[in-house]
Formats: structure tokens, C-alpha cells, sequence
């Protein structure tokens, strides 16, 4: 007389093959070695400003931007950018660029503003993964930049970080 296998018998008979033939592998990742380290990065947040700025020179003024001194959540953090300009077809607003200077893509946010509009100001949340530098630049409808900058402490779970 057969014995005939119960389905609880082949889950387990399964999940235990599973289980030996995954078992190897953490010992032949460790065993390949590198080829080539990878490139360091000089700056990604540099690169970004230089993009934006080209030959311009970036002046303080104009623009407000509102962040929490210390945001206890850094996957939401509220930021509020303000810029002191008329809104009209002569003098306007053009862009206004977020960055965060630590994040792997330092460009998080842009917006563009037309002089319908009627006032220059966005608000939005980012991820901050670390304590770092949010700057807002604020591109006018002549070429010129002006920027604000603020520091946000990202805490770990409300402990400080």
C-alpha cells in the first residue's frame, strides 16, 4: 500500500528545499570580490547650482524660505517658499528651484510661475534622510537669482540626530 503525501507534507518538503539551495549564496557573494571601486561623486549639490547659475551670480534677498529648525519625521518635512516680487509682465518670478544639499538628488523640487499668478510662493513637503541645508533659488524674469538657505535638524525618531 502507498502512502499518499498530504499537502502540509509537500509545503514543508518545498519550503525546506527553499531554504538549502538559497543557503549558498551569501557564502559565494562574499567570496566575489569588486572589480572596481566606484567613482566619487565631488558635490552633486554644486553641479545642480552650477547648472542653474551658469555665469550668474547668486544674491541674497528677495526670497523667504520656511522650514522646521527640526523636523522629527524627515520623510515629510514642510517647506514654504516666499519671493518678494510685484508679479507683473515687467517684473516677475520665473522659477523657483529647491535643493537639499545632502540628498543623493540634490534638485527636489521646481516650480514654475507665470505673472497670472499674482504672488511668487510655493509650498510643498520633501525628504530630508539627514540634517542638512535646504536652498530655495528664485529665478527672475531678467536673469537674476537670488536665494535663501536654511538648515533643518532631522531627528531619528525624536532622539536627536
Amino acid at each position: 500500500m502507498a502512502i499518499q503525501p498530504t499537502r502540509r507534507s509537500m509545503l514543508a518538503l518545498a519550503a525546506g528545499g527553499i531554504a538549502v539551495s538559497l543557503a549558498p549564496l551569501p557564502a559565494a557573494a562574499q567570496l566575489a570580490a569588486p572589480t572596481q571601486a566606484a567613482p566619487i561623486q565631488a558635490a552633486p549639490i554644486q553641479a545642480a547650482l552650477d547648472r542653474i547659475r551658469g555665469t550668474r551670480a547668486l544674491r541674497e534677498g528677495r526670497v523667504t524660505l520656511r522650514a522646521p529648525n527640526i523636523a522629527e519625521n524627515g520623510n515629510t518635512v514642510p517647506l514654504n517658499i516666499s519671493v518678494e516680487s510685484p508679479m507683473t509682465a515687467a517684473d516677475h518670478v520665473k522659477t523657483i528651484y529647491v535643493f537639499a544639499d545632502k540628498n543623493p538628488t540634490p534638485e527636489v523640487a521646481v516650480f514654475h510661475l507665470t505673472p497670472a499668478m499674482g504672488r511668487a510662493s510655493a509650498d510643498t513637503r520633501i525628504r530630508l534622510g539627514q540634517t542638512q541645508d535646504v536652498i530655495a533659488i528664485a529665478e527672475m524674469n531678467d536673469g537674476s537669482l537670488f536665494m535663501a538657505r536654511a538648515e533643518v535638524k532631522v531627528t531619528i525618531g525624536g532622539c536627536g540626530g
